[in-house]
């Protein structure tokens, strides 16, 4: 068979402007994008247009565009964006045990488990290995992450419960009480007291630290100019805090507990007096306690845990009843939740490291992932790119790459 010609055959129909021809172009789909970009190099190079795509790719899982349309993967062409969302879609990734540490477990759910956090932020990532914070470099190629360390980040006498990457900044809580800000590029680093017992949870938003604490305290913190490590209000969530999370819009937080008492363990207070604001929910179990919450908007709330649910708030429509909600199907608990704030949702249970993916679009779950077997571990923490998803479980790090196949 001859190549395809250099240039589209002779017809009005090429002679128009390019703007035209993009929007004509704009109609076709998937398949007739693709059969357009094998008839001639103009036709490829004009099938490939981010423009055509963008439309495609926000009803994509994973494919970097958020529901309001904000591109969070810019620079990557949308097209091969789509391609790659395929088969996160179809769940067709390579797997690889990228780190592996001693495992710190002596007993299930006492103190001295070691519970990994970690976050990503372009070339790096950040994983909570007992005391300190490690700063791990992405191989260019894809293929994982540096064996060694390029940086770690110390201060905390016990294991780092949790922590957050913030504007360069890190901000962390730990098993002594305290919470630690490291600047990444630099020495500077602070150190205070926050809480009587382990700082479960923190979160870092325009200055201010919140975090919560097994001593049934919520906290808000002061990190500017002169007054670093101040404490502007200690909320009495009359309950152990397991997670913690401030709006986008900088005026609240959201509290999730342990749901041991008769109150909510969501509960949204406000961040510059302190005062309870809202609870979300009506009928939550005992023991229901919320492990992670997300947000996706200032408005629209994901939270997960203990009654193996996954809920989805709009705190616009109602704060008694959440819009949608997805089960478990195994009935694990679930250890932590991420969405690409468009379609999908990505999950970690209770037990040998299950991983599932989920479409907002579906009542069941898509895609599902075992990373530990025959040895059980939770998924302690999960993070995702357009390409690669981390999961932390109590003696690895696992990668699922999506572009492998």
């Amino acid at each position: 068979a001859s190549p395809p010609p250099s240039s589209p055959p002779s017809s009005p129909l090429w002679a128009l402007p390019e703007e035209l021809l993009l929007l004509i172009c704009s109609y076709l789909d998937v398949q007739a994008l693709g059969r357009l970009g094998q008839v001639c190099r103009r036709l490829r190079f004009l099938s490939s247009r981010d423009l055509l795509w963008r439309r495609i790719a926000r009803g994509c899982l994973n494919s970097g565009f958020t529901q309001l349309g904000t591109d969070l993967a810019a620079g990557i062409p949308v097209k091969e964006r789509v391609k790659v969302s395929q088969n996160w879609r179809h769940g067709r990734c390579r797997r690889d045990m990228v780190l592996k540490w001693k495992c710190k477990q002596v007993a299930p759910f006492s103190s001295t488990f070691l519970m990994p956090w970690m976050e990503l932020d372009g070339e790096y990532l950040y994983l909570s290995q007992a005391e300190n914070i490690q700063a791990y470099q992405l191989c260019p190629d894809g293929t994982g992450l540096q064996r060694h360390p390029q940086a770690i980040f110390s201060g905390h006498q016990e294991d780092v419960c949790r922590f957050v990457l913030v504007n360069s900044h890190i901000v962390s809580g730990g098993g002594d009480g305290n919470i630690v800000l490291h600047k990444i590029r630099g020495s500077y680093s602070i150190k205070f007291s926050a809480h009587e017992q382990e700082v479960n949870c923190v979160d870092f938003q325009g200055g201010l630290v919140v975090s919560g604490s097994r001593d049934r305290t919520a906290k808000v913190w002061s990190l500017s100019a002169g007054r670093v490590g101040q404490c502007l209000h200690t909320v009495q969530t009359e309950d152990r805090v397991w997670s913690i999370a401030i709006s986008p819009l900088l005026s609240s937080f959201v509290t999730g507990t342990a749901c041991c008492g008769h109150t909510s363990p969501l509960r949204i207070w406000d961040l510059e007096s302190g005062q309870l604001l809202t609870c979300l929910g009506t009928d939550f179990h005992r023991g229901a306690g919320v492990l992670d919450v997300f947000y996706e908007t200032p408005s629209l709330l994901l939270s997960c845990g203990y009654d193996t649910y996954i809920r989805y708030w709009d705190i616009r429509t109602s704060t008694r009843k959440c819009i949608q909600e997805w089960e478990e199907p195994h009935d694990s608990a679930l250890y932590c939740i991420r969405s690409d704030k468009n379609h999908m949702i990505a999950s970690g249970s209770s037990y040998y490291g299950v991983v599932r993916l989920w479409d907002k679009r579906q009542t069941r779950c898509l895609q599902s992932f075992h990373l530990s077997s025959p040895t059980s571990s939770p998924v302690y923490c999960l993070r995702f790119s357009t390409t690669h998803l981390y999961a932390a479980l109590a003696s690895a790090l696992h990668v699922l790459d999506f572009t492998a196949p």
